[in-house]
């Protein structure tokens, strides 16, 4: 079997527009949720997102007028693919048929389906765009970066809702594992931070209702009560470790392990024992040759939702026995970031891989009153210096969906 390392990162954020800035903000305990600002929030129960601001897509390798025949997420996921790419080099050195595009999206064009619409009812069918189709359906962020690096080799997007590109990641490490290819561009985006979807999520009694950015997200705390919509693209470059050491690349960490398994249980909440979430665990560090013996960092899917929390807390400790439980470090990001659906688990995977290589590990903002059911150590409030060599990204995803991906640093 090959081995897969990283040897590019790419972040669009609701605390940057790039890696630099999304790490230091979430070192520094910023919060990257804020008033609603896209549209008139009056008749809404939620007013708070975690908004990406400041995008310039001609910052990061766009031309306007190919921009604008992208929906958001596309852009997204096309500046983050931009950065990975620059800091991999490796353009031009892989062959087209053996470099792969798994850019995934949880909703995908989701403001271009709002927006064309509106067209449709209110102005009648001959306006709505005949792009409206090729720029809102789910590939097209994939589709684009093949396009632009000549991706010749597979091209598979995945939809798992809030797994998804933790899943797009697993399966471009298989797909470099097991030799079908030498390197993919792979990760997820998501722009769905508009009223069809606000009302949606907020009418599923999914999202959080107290429209203050501190007291709104809140992972394992006694006072959670949903999470807060987020947004952005997160975008890795994996690579064969012969390949990525021949040309010389700068290795940023190697994936060892990739679990994949489905509650079947039900559309949106968790299985109450955490069985899949469990197994997903125990696939990943059973496949990254775990002895038990390493110090564990785990960055949770830590959605602040009521089931959630419990759920996942339950399925570390029955993954790993509650001794090492204990032992191990776990926070979420997602007081920082929001929920960034598609896109989180590529985000979260990154912060993981930060954490490993610098020896910082990100905190659960804000974590004031810990719920007795969540009784790990959730590294909360404040960065925490503590180096760990083996890290674990667990994302858990509507329909039962969870995808675990275990990941080693000093190579």
């Amino acid at each position: 079997m090959n081995r897969v390392v990283v040897t590019g990162m790419g972040v669009i954020s609701p605390l940057g527009n790039d890696v630099a800035s999304f790490w230091q903000g979430l070192i520094e305990g910023k919060c990257g949720i804020g008033p609603l600002t896209r549209f008139d929030t009056g008749a809404y129960k939620v007013r708070i997102a975690a908004e990406v601001r400041d995008f310039d897509p001609t910052r990061h390798g766009l031309e306007v007028a190919e921009a604008r025949r992208m929906d958001l997420y596309t852009q997204y996921a096309m500046a983050a693919a931009h950065q990975a790419m620059a800091q991999s080099g490796l353009e031009g050195t892989v062959a087209p048929e053996r470099l792969g595009a798994n850019i995934s999206s949880g909703i995908g064009g989701i403001e271009t389906f709002f927006r064309e619409s509106e067209k449709l009812l209110s102005r009648g069918p001959s306006r709505v765009s005949p792009l409206c189709i090729p720029t809102m359906i789910g590939n097209m962020a994939a589709g684009n970066a093949a396009i632009r690096y000549k991706a010749g080799g597979s091209c598979v997007p995945v939809v798992t809702a809030c797994a998804t590109s933790t899943h797009s990641v697993g399966e471009a490490y298989r797909q470099i594992r097991h030799g079908y290819l030498d390197a993919v561009i792979t990760g997820g985006s998501e722009a769905a931070v508009n009223p069809i979807a606000i009302a949606g999520f907020a009418n599923a009694m999914a999202l959080s209702e107290k429209n203050e950015p501190l007291a709104s997200s809140l992972p394992f705390d006694r006072n959670r009560a949903g999470f807060v919509l987020g947004e952005g693209a997160a975008v890795l470059v994996l690579e064969e470790y012969g390949h990525a050491r021949a040309r010389g690349a700068e290795i940023l960490g190697e994936i060892v392990g990739y679990g994949t398994t489905c509650d079947a249980y039900h559309i949106t909440a968790p299985h109450p024992e955490g069985d899949g979430a469990t197994r997903a665990i125990r696939m990943a560090l059973e496949e990254a040759g775990d002895d038990g013996s390493e110090s564990l960092y785990i960055n949770a899917h830590g959605t602040g939702t009521p089931l959630n929390d419990k759920t996942e807390t339950l399925a570390i400790k029955r993954a790993l026995g509650e001794a090492r439980a204990r032992k191990a470090a776990v926070s979420s990001i997602k007081g920082a970031t929001g929920h960034m659906l598609g896109a989180a688990g590529g985000a979260e995977l990154i912060a993981t891989l930060l954490a490993l290589s610098t020896g910082v590990l990100p905190p659960t903002i804000p974590l004031l009153d810990p719920d007795p059911e969540c009784d790990l150590d959730y590294v909360p409030r404040k960065a925490r210096k503590d180096a760990r060599r083996l890290g674990v990204s667990v994302s858990l995803g509507f329909g039962g969906h969870n995808g675990v991906l275990a990941v080693r640093s000093g190579i």
